[in-house]
């Protein structure tokens, strides 16, 4: 995947170049939006400074200028500048590569490898960068749009830098369509509203932007057009969302912890966000059953039912209508009473049972079917809570020995008010009762 300004030198003689090619920056200072990497006090600009550049994985999104920076640091160190693709190049491929760069090393001149989209590389052709790495033959530069820490192997990860580039915000897409009508000699033909609206459509990607300038500035016009129109002659970029990869997790974790935050429009943004971005809605649904169980619990005991009876409304529905219901959970969720008290307790519990797991229940509360079973103590001293005072009989019914754990500590939060004060009613009436024995 070529990026933002890459291109290949061109002979004299050429037709019309692309915008973007024409705006590729000479200089790292002049690369837009990615000041907290370039600048002295960022990582690129430290090793600049030192002279002491080491193999590094560009991660960001598409359109940031990572084929940009990488051609620009080897210019900076006076290294060859030799760019593959991983979608394109095989081991053979690789060989030659590596043979050349042991060549320019003998001849005194070091190279700058650009592994366009890396992470398509299989472990084994991972594997291959590695002692070339080692022995100083490349300094490696990866490029990938995917989380390293998915997609790399430990080893390559181990010895490069991973660098975050930030899509570009409004202001950078701003100051990159200033440049480019400077190049253009003139100003796009758009209101105020519509320029917003063709930043926005970009989504933080830098040669999007210079392609739909491209468009823009080639319509004959004879009044700046407005937001209306400007969507009418272009169409919107898909949101970035890919259902099985990192995106999918980033933004399921903004809902789930929206939700947990009590904040139902930030949640019915994300919840959103998904729909946009294609997602399954019985994958949504199974999801807010899930934060009606963990993060909301008993203080409110119908949050849960609320989730099922949306999830069944979508089914019966279908979409578009059925994930109306799902947004009704979603706000629901938002502003119920927030607890995780059974969760915690749940797991305390788990854990107490992997340490006594081998512990009989007290033989008091163990049936006793056979007549052996009776005269070895099966049932003996059992106490029918029935027919107790207040129908409590306050037995234990941990094992022997155990010292009683208390697991469960309900908040002071919605309806585990009520059921704290149950669990404090029992816990009287058991010091009562075991005293009376």
């Amino acid at each position: 995947m070529a990026d933002l300004f890459d291109s290949a030198p061109r002979p004299a003689a050429e037709g019309p170049r692309p915008l973007a090619d024409r705006l590729r920056p000479k200089r790292l200072s002049e690369v837009i939006g990615q000041g907290h990497v370039l600048s002295p006090e960022g990582p690129l600009g430290a090793m600049l400074a030192a002279k002491s550049l080491s193999s590094l994985i560009l991660w960001g999104p598409p359109g940031v200028g990572k084929t940009t920076i990488a051609r620009l640091l080897a210019d900076e160190t006076d290294l060859a500048f030799v760019q593959i693709s991983a979608i394109f190049t095989g081991v053979p491929d690789l060989k030659k590569v590596f043979e050349q760069a042991k060549i320019r090393r003998g001849n005194g001149q070091g190279t700058l490898l650009f592994v366009d989209e890396i992470h398509r590389f299989n472990k084994a052709q991972q594997d291959g960068f590695l002692p070339h790495m080692e022995d100083g033959t490349i300094l490696l530069v990866g490029a990938t749009t995917e989380n390293p820490s998915f997609e790399l192997n430990a080893a390559l990860l181990s010895r490069a830098q991973v660098i975050v580039l930030e899509r570009l915000s409004l202001a950078d897409l701003e100051r990159l369509a200033q440049r480019a009508e400077k190049e253009l000699g003139r100003s796009l033909p758009l209101t105020g509203e519509a320029r917003e609206a063709m930043l926005e459509m970009a989504d933080g990607d830098g040669r999007a932007l210079l392609n739909l300038i491209e468009q823009v500035a080639a319509w004959k016009v004879e009044r700046p057009l407005d937001r209306a129109q400007l969507s009418q002659r272009l169409m919107r970029r898909a949101a970035k969302y890919d259902k099985s990869g990192e995106e999918h997790y980033n933004l399921i974790s903004a809902l789930h912890k929206s939700i947990r935050g009590s904040d139902p429009d930030g949640a019915l943004y994300w919840f959103a966000r998904m729909l946009e971005g294609g997602e399954d809605p019985r994958f949504l649904a199974r999801r807010l059953v899930r934060m009606a169980v963990e993060d909301i619990g008993l203080a409110d005991p119908q949050a849960q039912g609320i989730c099922i009876d949306s999830w069944q409304t979508y089914e019966r529905l279908g979409s578009p209508e059925g994930e109306l219901a799902l947004a009704n959970a979603v706000v629901y969720l938002a502003l119920a009473p927030k607890s995780n008290g059974v969760y915690v307790a749940y797991k305390a519990a788990r854990a107490s049972a992997r340490e006594t797991g081998s512990l009989m229940p007290p033989r008091h509360i163990l049936n006793a079917p056979t007549k052996l079973m009776k005269e070895i103590g099966y049932g003996a001293g059992y106490a029918y809570d029935h027919e107790a005072e207040d129908g409590f009989s306050g037995q234990d019914y941990f094992p022997e020995g155990m010292k009683r754990p208390v697991f469960y500590a309900p908040p002071e939060r919605g309806f585990e008010r009520e059921l704290k004060k149950r669990v404090e009613y029992f816990a009287r009436l058991r010091a009562k009762r075991q005293g009376e024995r």
